[in-house]
């Protein structure tokens, strides 16, 4: 882990954001995007883009392919400042120190604000080990054929904040949102850290039955973590749990709902047995908690929606939902309308 370098982030001129726009709203249906178009979209001549392209290259923030076709795509790092910028622009990202954790699918670094009030940054990363697998795994995005990788990160982290908003609104131990931009999510920041970090417990019992009765909450609720593990539960010193990582969460309608929530209970039970060599004699079991409330209903008035059919819990992306999601990149207030 290390710094994230946003140094260029100030220094880009509104034409250049123009050019990874453009870039950005050119891989919604191409792989490769070609010079013609980002011009086009950017609406500069052919030949100042090309200056432009060549400077976004020579700072990482473009890539240049030949595959069976000549184009250019936004890198990861391409794809970060357009979030950054936006959300520099609501005054919620003054400043972008460290990277404090990552994961398979996903970097969080320390931001602060203006006046230096300190939030997590997670940005999104599908496909970054497998672009196959989460493919296979994830299945909002089940109305498009060949969805591209930034499409793919930005419903993840669209699905997480909006499973974030509803389960802070519900009094879960969960991170308050702040601000989503594409694939980028600002959140509070939790103290302490992992519970795979805490080698000791003052009372492994106590913490124990706080994490069991939180599973058992969300199914109350109508959910399923499905990750439900010590990478995903923080820890701090007063022994308080919160639960973070939510873009796998299914309803309790899935029809392998039982077998995802006695996953998490054995997760749960396995780690603290060898870790802190504490074994209950009881622990919950799904037929016997009665479901309360379902958020995932709830759930679909911030943009996701809910398939009684299978169980999944999706992020909105038609008509049909009341709010779509088409991959239009979210416009910096800085940059000229286009």
């Amino acid at each position: 882990m290390g710094k994230f370098d946003v140094s260029m982030l100030r220094h880009l001129s509104k034409d250049e954001f123009r050019v990874l726009t453009a870039v950005e709203m050119g891989m919604k249906n191409h792989e490769l995007v070609p010079t013609a178009l980002i011009a086009s979209i950017a609406n500069l001549r052919h030949g100042g883009c090309h200056v432009i392209i060549r400077e976004l290259i020579k700072h990482r923030l473009l890539a240049y392919e030949t595959q069976k076709v000549e184009g250019y795509r936004l890198t990861c790092l391409g794809y970060d400042y357009l979030a950054l910028k936006v959300l520099a622009a609501r005054d919620i990202v003054h400043s972008v120190a460290s990277q404090i954790g990552v994961g398979k699918e996903s970097d969080i670094y320390l931001v602060a604000d203006e006046e230096g009030k300190e939030y997590a940054l997670k940005l999104h990363r599908l496909g970054r080990t497998s672009f196959k697998k989460v493919k296979e795994k994830r299945d909002y995005h089940k109305n498009r054929k060949n969805p591209s990788w930034l499409y793919l990160s930005r419903l993840s982290a669209l699905k997480e904040f909006n499973f974030m908003k509803v389960l802070h609104e519900h009094s879960f131990p969960v991170p308050a949102p702040i601000s989503n931009c594409r694939h980028a999510i600002v959140m509070e920041l939790v103290a302490g850290c992992p519970l795979y970090q805490a080698h000791e417990l003052n009372n492994a019992g106590k913490v124990y039955d706080n994490i069991m009765n939180t599973l058992v909450r969300f199914v109350r609720y109508g959910l399923i973590h499905c990750d439900f593990n010590e990478f995903n539960l923080m820890i701090d010193d007063d022994d308080q749990i919160t639960v973070i990582d939510f873009p796998q969460m299914v309803s309790t309608n899935h029809k392998n709902a039982e077998m995802y929530f006695e996953r998490d209970v054995q997760c749960i039970r396995t780690f603290f047995k060898k870790r802190y060599g504490f074994e209950a004699e009881n622990w919950p079991i799904f037929t016997e908690i009665k479901r309360e409330h379902n958020l995932g209903v709830v759930s679909s008035a911030s943009g996701l929606t809910h398939d009684s059919d299978s169980g999944e819990i999706q992020v909105a992306d038609s008509e049909e939902s009341g709010e779509e999601l088409d991959e239009t990149p979210e416009q910096d207030p800085d940059l000229p309308n286009q």
